[in-house]
């Protein structure tokens, strides 16, 4: 089992990028929700096991019509299992989403993620990055999009997965990072 544990949904596939990247990070597992809102089984363990043992979870979706995907709040809402014996409970946790516009509400379904973590008495972790905000500053910055709370991505609309901005890919990746800190801290 992984001890960290990236559960997340896409539906083009951007943010499934993102989430390989804070995987590549981090050093920890994907657990996709598949298009149906559910999770898959790995390595013959179920998606709700996977997440039961793991030190940290980081929950990523797309932002659609400012929160998660309807997909993502499937899991959500059936999280309320694992939330009624406080399974979560002092794990890590820390979120990120993706969508066309350079703001697209996505504080608002980070917001989400982190109301999600608290309700299950999580502990949360943010991006720990200054913005890039210079006037030399450029789009493959690290944290060019300037998100503390959690990690925002951007991706027009009319770009393939494959066509990413690199420095929002490198930030994907040093947010990874961020938290298998974190998760390393608290084994002390």
């Amino acid at each position: 089992m992984s001890a960290i544990v990236i559960v997340y949904h896409s539906g083009y596939g951007h943010t499934q990028k993102v989430a390989e990247a804070v995987a590549a990070g981090s050093g920890g597992r994907l657990l996709a929700i598949d298009a149906e809102g559910n999770l898959p089984d790995l390595d013959g363990k179920g998606g709700w096991e996977q997440l039961a043992a793991a030190k940290a979870i980081v929950f990523g979706s797309p932002t659609y019509m400012g929160s998660v995907s309807w997909q993502f709040k499937k899991f959500a809402d059936a999280s309320s299992k694992p939330w009624f014996s406080q399974q979560w409970k002092n794990k890590l946790a820390a979120g990120f989403t993706n969508s066309a516009s350079m703001n697209g509400d996505k504080l608002s379904t980070l917001h989400y993620l982190f109301t999600l973590s608290q309700q299950h008495g999580m502990l949360w972790v943010g991006t720990g990055m200054m913005p890039s905000n210079r006037k030399a500053s450029t789009r493959d910055d690290i944290n060019y999009v300037a998100s503390s709370s959690g990690l925002m991505t951007t991706t027009p609309s009319d770009a393939g997965a494959d066509e990413m901005v690199a420095g929002d890919i490198a930030t994907a990746k040093a947010f990874g990072q961020r938290v298998a800190e974190a998760v390393e801290m608290l084994r002390g």
